[in-house]
């Protein structure tokens, strides 16, 4: 078992409020990603779950039982950071091996744990070499290695990736999904690239400013974001943003503003005629836009002009400005538009979002 169980966590540094009363059920089995810019208090929160940081107050708890005074080295569970840690003039096998050592294990139960790591992780052939013979991915799995030797019942991560090329990254998401699956230990993945959260996590939490914003799968995150920060955080190219003020004609909801005058759809009548008069966020993802044509509602389309045109080769990223706003609109990459082009886009009705704009939470 590997249930890890957060109560009312709280982390001072003298008048810096860290992270705040964060509650949180980690499930056995469960790879829960913690995602956020960097100072939000993610990182603190895994090393309290490490004991590697104090906690200022309430409870960690790991299948029952309360590990706020237990040393790290009881709590039974394996770290990765992010910058490896290997030891520079011990071989593979003996970095592989050192913690077990330590621990007093016999030989044979070492090197059958060391032998069996290696050959999840295809580095059977690299335990005689040093780490300086090795490249950013071995080494990568060489400490991968060295935790799952231990047999703990929580893996923690500390942004293991985060010193990867590009491609060696998403090659490395790859493996650590699937070693996950295989070796079905509660892990514990901290990072601040919200692809890797949304590719890793079986759920995901969102923090900002030592708070918890939202928890949820990762699909839940994109769809229904609790506020203006999650919204804008997950899914890449990020939300647009425009400040519009409803309005309500004859029953019709509308909601404008310098660059345009959208339809409000009916699924989101009721929440807002609370709103008439009165400004909301408007939030529209880059890939819910599309070039108008004449199938799509009047009310539903909009002006701009076309500032920058990104190729991506499966897609065209167009930068526009719609009146004051600037947003980027992800289109059919047939699509042939050029810089200074007047184009008239199209919402998707079912994907658009609102939020208060006082507030930030979703309506």
């Amino acid at each position: 078992m590997g249930q890890v169980v957060l109560k009312d966590i709280n982390k001072f540094y003298d008048a810096v409020h860290a992270v705040i009363d964060v509650n949180l059920q980690i499930r056995d089995k469960e790879f829960v990603v913690f995602v956020g810019p960097s100072g939000c208090g993610k990182t603190t929160t895994l090393r309290m779950i490490a004991g590697l940081e104090a906690i200022s107050s309430g409870d960690i708890s790991i299948d029952g039982t309360v590990v706020n005074n237990l040393a790290p080295m009881d709590r039974d569970i394996a770290m990765v950071f992010q910058n490896y840690a290997l030891y520079p003039h011990m071989s593979v096998y003996d970095n592989m091996a050192f913690g077990l050592k330590m621990r007093k294990f016999a030989r044979p139960e070492i090197k059958k744990r060391v032998n069996e790591a290696a050959d999840i992780l295809g580095i059977g052939d690299l335990l005689k070499r040093k780490p300086r013979q090795l490249s950013g991915g071995q080494r990568q799995r060489v400490a991968l290695g060295r935790a799952i030797v231990r047999h703990p019942r929580v893996f923690l991560f500390d942004e293991p990736l985060s010193n990867l090329d590009a491609k060696l990254r998403v090659q490395m998401r790859v493996e650590l999904k699937k070693l996950h699956l295989r070796l079905g230990t509660t892990a514990v993945y901290v990072t601040h690239d919200q692809v890797e959260a949304m590719t890793l996590g079986d759920r995901v939490v969102v923090m900002k400013d030592g708070l918890v914003q939202q928890v949820g799968e990762p699909l839940d995150l994109y769809n229904q974001p609790a506020n203006k920060f999650v919204a804008g955080f997950i899914g890449s190219p990020a939300m647009n943003f425009s400040t519009v003020t409803m309005a309500d004609g004859n029953g019709r909801l509308t909601a404008k503003n310098s660059g345009f005058e959208l339809e409000v759809p009916a699924a989101h009548g009721d929440r807002l005629r609370g709103h008439v008069g009165r400004e909301v966020t408007i939030g529209i993802r880059p890939e819910d836009l599309h070039v108008a044509t004449d199938a799509d509602p009047v009310g539903l389309t909009f002006p701009s002009k076309v500032e920058v045109v990104e190729q991506l080769g499966s897609e065209i990223l167009l930068d526009v400005r719609a009146g004051t706003d600037m947003m980027v609109a992800a289109v059919d990459p047939t699509v042939r538009a050029k810089v200074d082009e007047q184009l008239r886009l199209a919402v998707n009705p079912a994907r658009i979002h609102f939020f208060d704009a006082k507030t930030e939470a979703a309506i």
